[in-house]
């Protein structure tokens, strides 16, 4: 599991191995079985998170039940509540499995120390970062302006390797409709 982290990282960095192995052996592996959580509301979330393989999906759920999805994170994405992580507060958020799932899980304390001890990791990690402010603006700016016809024809422009992977349902609760909404917008693209 530790190789598919190490070629994600010197695919986007140059790291001595030394370097690696400091990375290495901080990590840990873990393994979700379909519908395992690996968070859940009301945890402190201690941990950076990447997929090495699977998907996950975090989210939140209302007073009435409703199931809220902020992200799905495929192979090769970061996972994590950053707010409990942040400031150390109980999460707002669930996170789980959508399919078998295999990451690599470093502790906050752990990852600084890397980060303060590798240059080139800080740098990566501050251009992730800044990618995840830019993509969350554009979703909230999407829900305000969109339609929902131009929700899901931009959540299949920008997520084309996982769409066929994800239940039609959750797709509905990522962009904000339900899924009788979705079924009628994906029978109206299909007959153009």
């Amino acid at each position: 599991m530790f190789e598919i982290f190490q070629k994600y990282l010197t695919d986007k960095i140059k790291l001595s191995n030394g370097e690696l192995e400091m990375i290495r052996s901080v990590c840990k592996e873990k393994k979700l079985r379909k519908k395992q959580f690996l968070s859940q509301n009301g945890e402190v979330w201690h941990y950076n998170a990447f997929i090495c393989r699977g998907l996950v999906k975090t989210f939140s759920i209302a007073e009435n039940g409703t199931e809220h999805i902020i992200n799905f994170a495929p192979d090769n994405y970061w996972t994590g509540d950053r707010e409990s992580l942040m400031n150390g507060t109980p999460s707002r958020l669930n996170i789980d499995a959508i399919e078998p799932t295999e990451l690599i899980l470093i502790g906050k304390m752990d990852f600084e120390k890397l980060c303060s001890e590798i240059p080139q990791l800080n740098q990566l990690v501050n251009q992730l970062i800044q990618k995840s402010f830019i993509v969350s603006q554009g979703r909230i700016l999407a829900n305000i302006s969109f339609t929902a016809e131009e929700k899901y024809e931009n959540f299949l422009v920008k997520y084309p390797n996982i769409v066929n992977r994800i239940p039609q349902h959750m797709i509905a609760s990522y962009i904000g409709i339900t899924p009788e909404t979705l079924t009628r917008l994906r029978r109206n693209i299909f007959k153009k």
